[in-house]
């Protein structure tokens, strides 16, 4: 069971629902221990003080900000909640807008909103209402003591509280060395579109996310799994590393037309491979309901003979 972020109050007009905030996030990530090779041992991280190199408990740290060289102003978690406590538990939609009109580089993490008691009803009218108007609530949240600029959005029967990043947190685009057709005088032929566009046709399929896995993370564990299995619990040594040398293609020219064309009768081969596989596995359903109604005829007509001989 999900372990609740806080519990609060959202707020849109002069209309009130108690919610209760989760992470939206199930993270899956393998972690792994620093260890010394020497004994296996942990190799723990220790909080030391800069001056005097002692260990400091963790009752006696306080965040603080450094206001001047070597110069900090303290700051205590009580202290940080009461800068804005009341914005602390009260997550209130200043502006609603068209959800498709943010920008995917906006969004930043997911938390889903359970209403609280008496809130179900206040609950399902907003989220009809986001539905229906397909439109999303901009707002402000504190999280752990930071304030975070979010999108109140629909996601299936539920409402998803999206942190969004500050226009100030993006990197311009212009700041990067992109390729400009006018500029750089990069000339793309209609003949070379036609085939791109053809290949993205072949390749497009319904959005399925469970079809996509961390392979990654399958195989690291597999690895894992089987040295513990064959009992090889200590670290292989690193293979040595190859020396650098001239890239095989390097100076080739890429012919982008023959590799579009390329593409495209892959991606129609694997359509094919794919409309093929599915017309024989419907056959074979199709022979196997066949033969259980052959053998539904066969099981009632001697039903049925049987019938006639006991009378």
């Amino acid at each position: 069971m999900a372990r609740p972020i806080w519990k609060g109050n959202l707020t849109f007009g002069l209309v009130n629902l108690p919610v209760t905030l989760y992470s939206g996030e199930r993270r899956s990530d393998i972690h792994l221990h620093m260890i010394d090779s020497r004994n296996r041992a942990r190799v723990r991280y220790e909080r030391v003080n800069a001056e005097s190199g002692e260990e400091v408990p963790w009752n006696a740290i306080v965040k603080g900000y450094e206001y001047d060289s070597g110069q900090y102003v303290l700051l205590s978690n009580e202290e940080l909640e009461k800068v804005d406590a009341e914005l602390t538990r009260t997550i209130e939609i200043e502006d609603f807008v068209d959800a498709h009109a943010i920008d995917l580089v906006y969004f930043d993490k997911p938390y889903y909103l359970e209403p609280g008691k008496r809130g179900e009803k206040t609950y399902a009218l907003l989220r009809e209402t986001l539905r229906l108007t397909e439109k999303a609530g901009i707002c402000r949240v504190v999280i752990r003591s930071r304030e975070y600029l979010a999108a109140v959005m629909v996601r299936d029967e539920a409402l998803v509280l999206m942190l969004l990043r500050f226009a100030q947190e993006l990197r311009d685009p212009a700041s990067f060395n992109l390729p400009d057709v006018k500029k750089d005088q990069i000339k793309i032929s209609q003949r070379e579109v036609d085939l791109a566009v053809n290949l993205v046709d072949e390749m497009t399929v319904e959005w399925d996310p469970e079809r996509y896995h961390d392979e990654h993370r399958e195989q690291l564990m597999h690895y894992i799994d089987d040295k513990v299995k064959r009992g090889e619990l200590t670290a292989a040594e690193a293979p040595e590393p190859e020396e650098e040398g001239e890239d095989e293609d390097e100076g080739n020219v890429v012919d982008l037309m023959d590799y579009l064309r390329q593409s495209v009768e892959q991606a129609k081969e694997d359509s094919d491979d794919k409309s093929s596989t599915k017309k024989k596995t419907a056959r074979k359903t199709a022979k196997k309901k066949q033969a259980r109604k052959k053998t539904a005829r066969k099981s009632a007509k001697k039903s049925t003979s049987k019938r006639k001989r006991s009378a």
